[in-house]
């Protein structure tokens, strides 16, 4: 008998045992399985970063083509204000001369 019930218990503790280290692998598959998932993620994030920081350093945002336009704008707008003072500077020589002379 004790044979019998030596056996049955040693029969039992295995399949239990067995069932532990199903429980401990199906846990850590899980987490592997999150972790897998969470650099999947990571990845993609790279990447898109990639994408945008490759998109700033070759200038095709749409913040850099509306500043690039408004910088154009403003440079052709900016030509005359010099022309102007120019103008004014020689004007400005001329009435100097003229009064001077006149006097």
């Amino acid at each position: 008998m004790t044979d019998s019930t030596t056996s049955e218990s040693v029969a039992v503790a295995i399949a239990e045992m067995r069932g532990e280290i199903r429980t401990g692998f199906a846990e850590q598959a899980g987490t592997l399985s999150l972790l897998v998932h969470r650099s999947n993620r990571t990845d993609e994030t790279l990447a898109a970063h990639d994408t945008r920081i490759d998109a700033v350093e070759r200038g095709e945002t749409e913040r850099q083509k509306r500043n690039d336009a408004r910088i154009d704008a403003l440079e052709r707008s900016r030509w005359p204000v010099a022309s102007v003072g120019a103008l004014t500077g020689v004007v400005s020589l001329c009435l100097a001369l003229w009064t001077y002379t006149s006097r």
